[in-house]
């Protein structure tokens, strides 16, 4: 099989571990094991006796009750039937795709978004169609456009919701057309919804999952839980078609997931509104951090992000994406994510949601490099 390079992960792996000031970073500031008990209401020394004790098996194949149980409780009307626990969201996507895309499909894909959604089914083979969102639309998909590029080989509509990297939300009643659009030529529509959780105000965010039947969602317990060390991610579908698949893919790649990464996240998942203010908090207050500064640095701008914890942010100097964010990590010690990695030039991909110190003090280290070049 030949497929691109993951232009992201490559970035990150390269270049993560210079930073002082990693703003590349996507998840909710990371917990500690100890924080995470305590937050549940745990005796930490108590848990970790009793954890010492659990047997290194491969535990429960599909997932454990508590597990399954606390992940449908993050959807209207799920059961816990309808959940497969996959090895985070990146095992949960390239599970869906190589399970139900062929090479003579085609299929749908928003651009900007994770890699996986369109570079994994090009190497299949498939007709990779992509939806260009732009700042004009706010980031959102233009329907016109969507209707254009599906026809009667159309499998799948992926999209990102809340999107990586602009931090925008589709509207639920948008969100009702691109499924009309789907139910138009039968196909599904996969949703990556592992920003998904934590709303500004605490509504209730709705998935794919609970307004069509053919959607399929996509989460993991690694950026609105803090958790990415916990490499549990989910699965989440009623098309029993589509769960019986992907149990027979399953058993190829993944058999089960880690004994201790699923009593953790079950543990998260049942105290989930805990973690949530906690996240909510530094995600609030951070937005109106990296607000600010745009308001304040006539060098860039940007639609401000309303969900998720990445900001698409446009710079005014003559410098590509990738030259700048080497320069920026090698100079001040910044990390960024370059635009060209999401195909998005003149641009950088901003995480906000790490502290609020490494924040402020990582954009005014930016504000110099842009006034310096």
């Amino acid at each position: 099989m030949k497929i691109k390079t993951f232009k992201v992960e490559r970035w990150m792996n390269e270049y993560e571990d210079e930073a002082v000031y990693n703003l590349g970073e996507t998840c909710v500031d990371s917990i500690t094991i100890k924080e995470l008990l305590e937050l549940c209401g745990k005796d930490v020394a108590g848990y970790m006796t009793e954890l010492a004790e659990t047997r290194l098996s491969y535990g429960h194949i599909f997932g454990s009750p508590e597990y399954l149980e606390g992940v449908a409780n993050l959807y209207q009307d799920l059961k816990p039937t309808q959940v497969i626990p996959t090895h985070g969201a990146i095992g949960a996507n390239n599970q869906i795709i190589t399970t139900l895309i062929g090479p003579e499909d085609n299929m749908v894909s928003v651009m900007p978004t994770y890699q996986q959604h369109y570079s994994i089914p090009e190497s299949i083979g498939a007709d990779v169609r992509i939806l260009q969102l732009t700042l004009e639309d706010d980031y959102l998909p233009n329907l016109e456009v969507l209707r254009s590029l599906v026809d009667e080989n159309t499998k799948m509509i992926t999209i990102n919701n809340p999107n990586n990297p602009t931090g925008s939300w589709i509207p639920v009643d948008q969100m009702k057309e691109i499924i009309e659009i789907a139910k138009s030529v039968d196909a599904y529509v996969l949703c990556d919804e592992v920003y998904r959780g934590i709303a500004e105000d605490e509504r209730y965010m709705e998935s794919i999952v609970d307004l069509y039947d053919k959607g399929i969602s996509v989460g993991s317990m690694s950026k609105v839980f803090s958790m990415a060390g916990v490499r549990m991610g989910w699965i989440a579908t009623k098309s029993e078609e589509v769960l019986h698949q992907c149990h027979e893919r399953r058993d190829y790649d993944t058999i089960s997931c880690g004994v201790i990464d699923d009593k953790l996240a079950a543990l998260a998942l049942a105290n989930k509104e805990k973690i949530f203010a906690r996240n909510r908090a530094i995600l609030n207050k951070n937005r109106a951090i990296l607000d600010q500064w745009v308001q304040e640095t006539p060098e860039v701008r940007y639609l401000k992000p309303v969900a998720g914890t990445t900001a698409l942010v446009y710079y005014d100097k003559d410098i590509p994406s990738y030259d700048l964010c080497v320069r920026l990590i090698k100079e001040k010690g910044v990390l960024f994510t370059p635009g060209e990695c999401f195909e998005m030039e003149g641009a950088v991909r901003i995480g906000y949601a790490y502290d609020s110190k490494t924040l402020r003090e990582g954009l005014e280290k930016f504000t110099e490099f842009l006034r310096e070049l």
